[in-house]
This record gives C-alpha cells, sequence and structure tokens, in this order.
C-alpha cells in the first residue's frame, strides 16, 4: 500500500484542502445524524466529524460501526480550529473500515498497572505512552547530534562477555559452547579499547543489571549511552556530562511541548536545567544529609502532603456528592478526575510512609557509605537543577576508579543526580592508568585475572590519561516527563517479575 495519504501532524499545511487520514479510532462521540471521532495514526490525534446528511450510506454506516481501535481511511477537508484536540478538525466527505475492532480490553475507567503491563502491546497506543515514547525519541536523537557534532565516534561493545564490569552480584550467566557468559552490565571496559584506537567514542546500547529490586528506579535491561575520552580527565567529564544534559533538555523543551502538555510537566524545573550545575564532594553532601535544614525540608514535606491529602479527600467526597445530579458530560470530568485522585492519593501515602524513614537514614548516615535512593533525593532537594556529586569513597566504587592524589581513600568519581528527586542518572569518572595498581584491584575484588589480560593490555601500549561515563536513558527520560515509575518510559519493560509481553 502506497503512502499517499496525510499524516495528523501536517496538517496545518493542509488547512481548506482535502486529504486522506488513515489511524485508528480513539475516541468516539455521538448525537442525532452526528459522529465526533478521533483520529489517531501515530503523529497526532484530530477529531473527524461525520454529518449524515453529508456523507454516502457506506461511510455512515462505517462510523457507526467503528469500535474503539478499528482501522479506518478517512476522506476530508481540513479546517483550523483550535479548540480541537491538535488545532484542526476534518469535515468528513467518505470513510472506510479497515478492520472492526473487538472490545478493547483498555477502557477510559481505571486500571491496575498489573493489568496495564499485562496489555503493554496496546497500552502503548495511549495518549501519555505516546507522549512518554516520543519524548524518549528525542532525548535519543538528542544525544546522539551532540556527541556527533563534538567529533565522537559511535561504535558498539559486546552484548555477551566474558568478564564482569560493576561486580559478579548482579551477572545474567548463561552457557556459551561449554564456558561461562554474562549479558553485559556496561559497555566500558570495551568503550576504553576503542577510545584508545579512535580518541572520543560513545556506545548506545542494551545492559543488564541482575538485582532482585522492585524499586520504581529498576529495570533489569535498560539502556546506556557510554562515552570514553582519551586525554579528559574528571573535571573535563563533568563538564562534558553537563553540557549533554543541557543539550537533552533544551530539545525537549523545543521540540516535545505537545508531549509535555500532554504529560502536565512542570516546565520551569526544566527550564533551570539547562546548564550552571553545582559540583558537591561527597563529603559535603554526607554534611548536607546530617544538616537541620535537611530534617526542617522532610517535616514541612510532611505537613505539606498532610494538607493536600485533607484537600483533595475533600474535593473527592463533593464530586460524589455532586455525581448523582450530575449530567452526563459532568459524571465522565469527574470519573476522570476520581482516577487521578486515587493516584495521587496512593502516592502521598507513599511518601507519608517513607519520609520519617528517609530523616533517621539521613541522620545516622555514615561517612563511607555508599548514597541509597533516598539519600539522593534528600541531597537534591536543595537545588534547584541538577548537580554532580564527585570524589567518592573508593571503597564502594568499581575497582578501574583512579584514586585522588590528595586522598588516596577517594575515587575521582562523580555522579549527576537530576532534581525533584529523580536521583542518579549521570555515573562515571576517570579511569586507573597504573596497570600494577588496576591488577591488584581485580584480585581484591575476587575477579579472574586471565578474564582481563587484554583490558591490561590497554595499560601496556599507549597508555593515557582517559575518563567516561554511563548515562542511564531510562532514568533521563523519566526525569524530563516527571512521571513517576521508569518502567513507562521503555517500551516493554523487563523487572523482576516481568518478561512478557
Amino acid at each position: 500500500m502506497k503512502p499517499d495519504h496525510t499524516s495528523i501532524n501536517s496538517l496545518g499545511q493542509h488547512v481548506g484542502q482535502e486529504v486522506t487520514l488513515r489511524g485508528w479510532l480513539y475516541n468516539k462521540r455521538s448525537s442525532k445524524g452526528l459522529h465526533f471521532l478521533v483520529l489517531r495514526d501515530g503523529t497526532g490525534l484530530s477529531q473527524c466529524v461525520v454529518n449524515q446528511e453529508e456523507v454516502d450510506a457506506d461511510s455512515w454506516n462505517a462510523a457507526e460501526e467503528a469500535t474503539q481501535e478499528s482501522s479506518m481511511e478517512i476522506k476530508g477537508l481540513v479546517r483550523a480550529d483550535e479548540r480541537q484536540v491538535g488545532g484542526h478538525e476534518i469535515q468528513v466527505r467518505a470513510m472506510s473500515l479497515f478492520h472492526k475492532a473487538e472490545d478493547y480490553p483498555i477502557t477510559p475507567k481505571e486500571h491496575g498497572v498489573d493489568f496495564l503491563m499485562n496489555h503493554r502491546h496496546l497500552w502503548l497506543r495511549s495518549r501519555r505512552q505516546w507522549a512518554i515514547l516520543r519524548i524518549r525519541n528525542s532525548v535519543v536523537m538528542s544525544i546522539h547530534n551532540f556527541f556527533q557534532e563534538r567529533g565522537f565516534l559511535q561504535t558498539d561493545a559486546p552484548i555477551l562477555t566474558g568478564t564482569a564490569v560493576e561486580g559478579t552480584s548482579t551477572l545474567f550467566e548463561m552457557e556459551y559452547f561449554g564456558r561461562s557468559a554474562y549479558l553485559t552490565q556496561s559497555g566500558q571496559l570495551h568503550g576504553e579499547a576503542m577510545a584508545m584506537a579512535f580518541g572520543k567514542i560513545y556506545t548506545f546500547g542494551p545492559t543488564f543489571r541482575a538485582e532482585k529490586s522492585k524499586t520504581r528506579r529498576h529495570l533489569t535491561e535498560f539502556w546506556m549511552i557510554e562515552p570514553e575520552m582519551a586525554f579528559y580527565d574528571l573535571e573535563a567529564t563533568m563538564q562534558l556530562s553537563e553540557d549533554m544534559l543541557s543539550r537533552i533538555v533544551s530539545d525537549a523543551l523545543r521540540d516535545c511541548q505537545t508531549e509535555l502538555e500532554v504529560l502536565e510537566r512542570d516546565q520551569e524545573p526544566l527550564k533551570r536545567s539547562i546548564g550552571g550545575y553545582p559540583r558537591v564532594t561527597y563529603s559535603e553532601a554526607v554534611d548536607l544529609l546530617h544538616s537541620d535544614k535537611t530534617a526542617n525540608m522532610v517535616t514541612d514535606k510532611i505537613a505539606s502532603l498532610e494538607q493536600e491529602q485533607k484537600d483533595i479527600e475533600q474535593e473527592r467526597e463533593e464530586g460524589k456528592a455532586a455525581y448523582g445530579q450530575a449530567k452526563k458530560w459532568q459524571k465522565r470530568k469527574i470519573d476522570a478526575r476520581e482516577i487521578e485522585i486515587q493516584t495521587r492519593l496512593g502516592e502521598i501515602e507513599e511518601a507519608l510512609r517513607n519520609l520519617p524513614k528517609w530523616l533517621e537514614s539521613a541522620k545516622n548516615f555514615e561517612w563511607g557509605t555508599d548514597f541509597g535512593g533516598s539519600d539522593e533525593t534528600l541531597i537534591t532537594w536543595h537545588y534547584d537543577r541538577p548537580i554532580i556529586v564527585h570524589r567518592f569513597p573508593a571503597v564502594f566504587k568499581a575497582f578501574y576508579m583512579k584514586r585522588d592524589p590528595e586522598d588516596d581513600r577517594l575515587a575521582l568519581g562523580m555522579d549527576v543526580l537530576a532534581p525533584e528527586g529523580y536521583g542518579e542518572i549521570v555515573g562515571g569518572g576517570e579511569r586507573a592508568t597504573d596497570l600494577a595498581f588496576l591488577q591488584d584491584q581485580v584480585k581484591a575484588h575476587g575477579l579472574p585475572e586471565e578474564a582481563f589480560t587484554w583490558y591490561f593490555d590497554l595499560r601496556r601500549y599507549g597508555s593515557v590519561p582517559h575518563s567516561g561515563y554511563g548515562l542511564g536513558l531510562e532514568r533521563t527520560v523519566t526525569w524530563i516527563c516527571g512521571i513517576h515509575h521508569l518502567r513507562e518510559t521503555i517500551p516493554f519493560a523487563r523487572t523482576l517479575d516481568r518478561l512478557y509481553p
């Protein structure tokens, strides 16, 4: 079938003209002699008005029979109308069905997360998921453009490896022709080899962690962007990560206004995230956790949430009281708001359970331990944009991290923490260049030395100072979208208890 139809996102170029649209029925309203069909085609939504007096009998019957997600072709006149979704409306002249859909399982009523994830192959068609995954696409394109414009070479690291990168406890192991192999945790080690060949490279691919975690920040399969740069130190790497994130956010604000509006994303925090990221040492971040300011912020947050909870519950009661006398369109509005209220109350209840625990953890945090998700959240509350935490205790950092020459307890590592409680989205730092040090570290971490012979060669033949980092794509998209759980930011999430669809 030739692509001889018009896409909805280009209707602005065809005002006053007759076009052919192809897509699926997103929503339908009817009154005497009229059907209002909201069509989606993957690029956007458009209302198509079918007037019985202006179409033939076959077209009217097609409009009558059309069910949610039925596929169809519509021919009609394009009118500009800012009141309608997408800013245009189609006056239908003719239409036909490709396929009349069966009763669609996802309806406007509320569905639980498990139900929606079990029907992820269909949930992807919803307006919210459409917006999230289009923003993901924008982020991907921004990353490629950013690195390509700066002279980086995009390369590919293997998915099957014989070595651990971040420790052996989170590896997916498999039999590989009579020996053990693993799904990669990171493309970094191979990226270092490619940086020694090409100077500046980045890898972009799937990575796997067998963490038995059910938190909203974890997936077992996710995508990582990992640049590696010869002759870069920690300071240059921090600046590169800031420049990259600033570009991603700037492009999203420019190119994804419709999508951000669908998600009702507050864009002010994003606008503040274009540059100017504070640098904070690990020790300074620990001091923040111990501070009275953090304790007061948590106390104020609890009070604010408790007040919001009361206000929402009162709104819910008022909606219930008005429901019996409401008109049909008003009931639909109340029903839709009830879904939003229930979701928000669940989030508030979860926060009120967690905040006292977070405060206790912050007060008792010991220097020399790694930050947990709640610690990162509280640290970011002190800033209105991403921050870069650097110089962590080496004891919990990867074996290949270079030590701080001014304090051997510290590794020259850095994490970028997103604001609004989204936590770590970038982690990296300088790589150790001393061969003997690396060999000792491999032994100390209980890793098989023979698996790293090729990696040691990088320090034997033309070793140079070099550095890099990894950005988690899904965590970054979660932050930009302003949503709660990163499982919505990948087309088909793989988690501890989910392997389908």
